[in-house]
């Protein structure tokens, strides 16, 4: 039986005793070897490769590549290390190179055929995000970093193509040909064109009133990137479209990864949302928080489709694989409760979990 294939019951429940296990409640497949420290980002390998390769960097210093085998079983395959923590990573799109940015103020390009690990970029603080370009004429690399500005490389030499001012520290950003966005500090929100070489299109008036913290592209019915969902600390999602007919009523933002209901008498518990990731196939979004949940929803429905049963920690990075089979996301504390809550002996997680079913749009049956 394959898991990950069109198989539904995958993650039904069935396995395991019925006792309540915290660290996976949702009785997902766990990845085999995970990072000794807080996971920061997940990345699984583009559809030119064929099988499914996820990548995993952490606060441990190190960024680890596994096969996912259509069995659920994981393999470890590869490792490498920074100088200090690893805060993103990313494919090129022929799956032959991954690209790593740290907190070591370097971003450097790995050769998963060689295993060697050249560095391609540096900054004056850490790097926070990277991503890949792929243009008709040309090719590069994008960081985000702390130091205020974004930076596009040619990873064949060592200074970079082109340097944009940002106008505070890079705190997350997306690519879609021909479309990248950042989210700074102080709310600051860009969008840029990279058709013949990257420029900024259009600065954009946060629909969030606190910090930003995840940005995800999404794309339209022709496949092409038509807005942004932009997450943040404050439990809470805009959607956003770039040129929508009527801006009032296509954008809107909702509320996430919040407990304790919405009466007065109790107070709620309002937590960030660490990240969005949008399924390839239906369009619908994934959001991860550190209410330590996963919850799926249909933005064009307005609906909410699922939410995860709570996890023992905080899930601090997701992703979904290229056929949109397959949804990783990993358990670690994030520090949003400060240093008196993190506890060494808690182990990180990774989980997978077949994702064909539950992201299914609402009016498609």
């Amino acid at each position: 039986m394959s898991l990950f294939g069109t198989s539904t019951g995958f993650g039904a429940g069935g396995f395991g005793t019925a006792t309540t296990d915290t660290h996976n409640p949702m009785k997902d497949v766990e990845v085999t070897s995970p990072p000794d420290d807080s996971i920061s980002c997940l990345a699984f390998s583009p559809p030119a490769m064929p099988g499914n390769f996820l990548i995993g960097g952490s606060w441990a210093n190190d960024v680890r590549c596994w096969e996912v085998q259509d069995n659920g079983q994981t393999v470890p395959k590869a490792q490498q290390m920074h100088t200090g923590p690893v805060l993103d990573v990313c494919w090129s799109e022929d799956g032959s190179k991954v690209f790593t940015a740290s907190c070591d103020k370097t971003a450097k390009m790995w050769d998963l055929n060689s295993n060697q690990a050249i560095q391609i970029a540096q900054h004056d603080a850490p790097i926070r995000t990277v991503h890949w370009i792929k243009a008709p004429n040309y090719n590069c690399i994008m960081t985000g970093s702390w130091d205020k500005t974004l930076k596009f490389w040619d990873t064949r030499s060592p200074s970079p193509m082109m340097s944009l001012q940002l106008p505070e520290r890079c705190y997350c950003a997306d690519v879609v040909y021909p479309m990248a966005v950042v989210a700074s500090a102080e709310r600051g929100l860009i969008v840029y064109q990279l058709e013949n070489q990257p420029s900024e299109f259009r600065r954009i008036d946060s629909p969030l009133k606190h910090q930003h913290r995840c940005i995800a592209i999404f794309k339209d019915k022709q496949n092409k990137p038509a807005g942004f969902a932009l997450g943040s600390i404050e439990g809470r999602v805009a959607i956003h479209y770039i040129n929508p007919p009527n801006p009032a009523k296509d954008n809107f933002t909702f509320k996430c990864h919040r407990s304790n209901g919405t009466n007065t008498a109790t107070p709620q518990d309002i937590y960030a949302v660490n990240a969005i990731s949008f399924h390839p196939v239906h369009g619908t979004l994934a959001t991860v928080g550190s209410d330590g949940r996963f919850s799926f929803w249909d933005k064009d429905a307005r609906t909410k489709l699922k939410t995860s049963e709570q996890l023992d920690q905080p899930i601090t990075a997701c992703s979904f694989n290229n056929n949109g089979n397959i949804f990783a996301y990993a358990s670690s504390y994030d520090w949003s409760k400060g240093h008196e809550y993190y506890n060494p002996q808690k182990k990180n997680y990774i989980f997978l979990r077949n994702a064909t079913e539950e992201l299914k749009p609402r009016n498609k049956k």
